[in-house]
């Protein structure tokens, strides 16, 4: 049904990608959206010592002989070092996983060209999230095989440039010649079928992800999203570097009045510790953490199975493509 750059570079049947999801993205979601036929992704983040990140390669793999994806978050933090994104890397290639993920700095900044290398000497295909131009094409020269283009409108920490993904996906599309993935807002068949018609090989989601029965995320949290609109996220902590776009909740009017008055790092950062944001996730307290999801909210409906999301999502994508392609010889 689908031939793009996606489905050919990694054998899979939809052209439909999880991104990396802090203490959501574990063995059992990832094999599933693999087993449904997309790419599932394993977050890395989610484990603390080399042990347990190759037992959670090792789970997956019980649970899916289908290709996933690790994802690995070059960002800022307390709890994970350069040490655990070269931890990560070395696993991931020995592992031989099908692709690797990094959202954040590029690898070659963060870590130095070599660890590319090792990817790429180990078969692993290499993309980048971006949110703007000038990373991409820095992406696409240091030897990356793909761009994940993310708009404001995704969950997580969306770049500061504050581009949609509307205008960034088509404007990255005609400056790299390496596959471009759309990224932020993507949601249903009709995200897919636009993002193929901008350009894009296919699409990643995330926010999608967390309201299937797969996903481990308390049921009071999943029933949470299905209530929300799309204009109920806020974006903060743009004031201390670290922009995140997160469900708006007490917590978030907390960080919100700390950044309206000057207040600094010291007195946001516990408010947004991955501890407390793990917590929230487990025990359903909405008001407890930032809970990193996207405008896609408002387009969320039902809790159902990856397997029987990922197949509608496909059917919807055709129709609607069909659908334009009629009026167009009409017209």
């Amino acid at each position: 049904m689908f031939r793009t750059a996606i489905t050919e570079m990694f054998g899979i049947k939809y052209p439909i990608i999880c991104g990396g999801m802090m203490w959501v993205g574990n063995s059992k979601l990832c094999a599933a959206i693999s087993n449904a036929g997309g790419m599932g992704t394993l977050t890395a983040g989610n484990y603390e010592t080399e042990k347990e990140f190759r037992k959670a390669i090792e789970t997956t793999r019980k649970l899916t002989d289908k290709p996933f994806m690790v994802n690995v978050t070059l960002m800022p933090s307390v709890r994970i070092t350069s040490e655990h994104h070269k931890m990560y890397i070395k696993v991931s290639a020995e592992e031989r996983v099908a692709g690797i993920e990094f959202s954040g700095k590029s690898v070659d900044i963060a870590l130095g060209l070599e660890w590319i290398e090792m990817l790429k000497k180990a078969g692993a295909k290499i993309f980048q999230k971006v949110g703007a131009i000038l990373h991409a094409l820095h992406a696409e020269k240091v030897g990356y095989d793909g761009i994940y283009a993310a708009g404001l409108e995704e969950g997580g920490h969306p770049l500061d440039d504050d581009v949609t993904t509307m205008v960034l996906t088509p404007r990255i599309v005609e400056s790299v010649k390496i596959p471009v993935v759309a990224a932020g807002g993507m949601v249903d068949g009709r995200s897919l079928a636009t993002a193929l018609v901008l350009g894009a090989q296919g699409i990643m989601m995330a926010t999608r992800f967390i309201a299937t029965q797969e996903s481990e995320v308390h049921e009071n949290i999943k029933q949470e999203l299905l209530k929300r609109q799309e204009y109920e996220t806020a974006i903060f902590g743009k004031s201390i570097g670290l922009q995140g776009r997160a469900l708006k909740n007490k917590v978030i009017y907390e960080i919100l009045a700390i950044e309206k008055r000057g207040g600094g790092l010291e007195e946001i950062l516990p408010l947004m510790s991955g501890k407390r944001i793990k917590e929230a996730w487990e025990t359903g307290n909405v008001d407890l953490a930032p809970l990193m999801v996207g405008q896609s909210i408002g387009l969320i409906k039902d809790i159902p199975r990856c397997q029987e999301l990922i197949v509608r999502m496909a059917k919807e994508a055709v129709e609607h493509l069909a659908r334009v392609n009629k009026m167009v010889r009409e017209g």
